[in-house]
């Protein structure tokens, strides 16, 4: 996909009438080796490529997508996204898109060794090596190793004269570790990821990650549960983040806004948070994923959506932002070249305070200190804000200090009365992103990154025993 062909296929879609148009070429190549105590359970290895138009005709949208690459295909791919288009007339919602400045940049994130180049045998023994470490530990029962690649490329050219290129490399090991007795089970998991190259496998000790996270099962499998009841809580950056991008984040995303299933609604210059939150969304941060373009051409930097507790924006793409009369804040993202590209988060997360982690806990009597080692999900409910989530291991605070662990905590709660019931924001920060998944939105997946520091919350409903 050289310029000139992406000039004259650009040019073809407005020789049928487009006002509009814009081609993303995207090619995706993923790799997932599984490791199940001591065995080879899974190697596999894809690639995906394809070509996708958006074209805009008398108002109306159309969007058409290939993996055919040959000119022909491509050209009978415009043809249908025209085709779509007009098949709207009258009856569709018609398209309008801000103004944005025309760009023409290529980025390649960093990446020193190639993670496709390895030899698949190194990858497998390094892999057997940490899961064979895993299940060592005493009273581990199972122990699963898993390392995800994947290495994206995408290219961005419209009518208006924008040409954007994009190189990402997304590395990652994930470890889970079941330890205890039958009926006694206790699941611990974890996972690092980095935007680089096999570089990032090599310069981490796995070893000595599968080892803490298979003693932390064990552990976990003999503590008890907590009392439920309402707690102070001390939360890690990575339940945090869980909670901001799950509970806030989708709420503060524009098309739910603008079609009103967002407790955020009319909710700008309000205060929604306590004055010490600050929340970002930010396209190039360390520890996240790396996205300094969206899928629309939009350069995306860092938008304030809540400074100290205000709601100040929401995310946008380039037709949200004309229905609120916003600007495009570059966060019109679409899973791949088949995919429309649709209102997404990047890397949303909480900005530091002052306070270090000991100063947070010293100052709570009775409470809890929540980590996100093995969190397993839950439910969030956009329009209304409410939300549930089993969090990771934990610990009882008593007279500001930690005491036993407990297991099986969830949270839940109102996201605004959470918000502003902070009391403390911790000076540490910790943003991650995570080869293994990603965030779902109307049937497509992206990868985001997400977190904050450590938090003090005067309030929130604990669930245990």
């Amino acid at each position: 996909m050289n310029e000139v062909d992406l000039e004259r296929f650009l040019g073809y879609a407005l020789s049928l009438g487009a006002s509009y148009v814009d081609i993303r070429y995207n090619e995706q190549h993923n790799e997932i080796i599984t490791i199940e105590n001591g065995n080879i359970r899974e190697y596999s290895s894809s690639v995906r490529k394809g070509l996708g138009v958006r074209v805009i005709v008398d108002g109306y949208q159309g969007y058409a997508s290939t993996s055919r690459l040959n000119p022909d295909s491509i050209k009978d791919t415009i043809k249908k996204a025209i085709e779509a288009a007009r098949a709207l007339r009258g009856k569709g919602e018609k398209v309008s898109l801000v103004e944005v400045p025309i760009v023409k940049d290529k980025v390649v994130a960093p990446c020193k060794v190639d993670p496709l180049s390895i030899d698949p045998k190194d990858k497998v023994e390094l892999l057997l090596l940490v899961n064979k470490v895993g299940l060592e530990i005493q009273d581990v029962k199972s122990s699963l190793t898993r390392m995800g690649i994947q290495c994206d490329h995408r290219i961005f050219a419209s009518s208006d004269g924008s040409r954007i290129e994009v190189l990402v490399n997304l590395v990652g090991i994930g470890q889970l570790s079941v330890a205890g007795e039958v009926g006694r089970l206790e699941r611990v998991s974890d996972s690092r990821s980095n935007v680089a190259g096999y570089e990032f496998i090599e310069s981490f000790n796995w070893e000595e990650f599968a080892k803490e996270i298979s003693e932390l099962a064990s552990k976990a499998s003999k503590a008890g549960l907590p009392p439920a009841g309402t707690y102070t809580a001390i939360i890690d950056p990575d339940v945090v983040g869980l909670l901001l991008h799950e509970a806030f984040g989708h709420a503060s995303e524009g098309d739910l806004v603008e079609a009103g299933s967002s407790v955020l609604s009319e909710k700008i210059g309000r205060t929604v948070a306590s004055e010490h939150v600050t929340i970002v969304d930010e396209g190039v941060v360390d520890g996240g994923y790396f996205i300094p373009y969206d899928d629309e051409g939009v350069r995306k930097d860092k938008t304030v959506i809540v400074e100290r507790g205000v709601l100040k924006s929401f995310l946008t793409s380039r037709h949200i932002a004309s229905k609120l009369g916003m600007k495009a804040t570059g966060n019109g993202r679409a899973q791949d070249y088949a995919s429309v590209p649709i209102v997404r988060q990047t890397n949303y997360y909480m900005l530091p305070g002052d306070y270090s982690v000991e100063e947070l806990i010293e100052d709570v009597k009775e409470g809890i200190y929540v980590t996100g080692k093995g969190v397993t999900g839950g439910e969030v409910n956009p329009g209304v804000g409410t939300f549930t989530f089993s969090v990771g291991v934990s610990w009882i605070i008593r007279n500001g200090e930690r005491t036993e662990m407990v297991r099986g905590v969830t949270l839940s709660g109102l996201i605004l009365d959470v918000l502003k019931s902070v009391d403390a924001v911790g000076k540490d920060l910790r943003i991650r992103t995570s080869v293994f998944g990603g965030c779902g939105k109307d049937h497509q997946t992206v990868k985001v990154g997400l977190g904050g520091p450590h938090i003090r919350v005067r309030k929130i409903i604990v669930g245990g025993k």
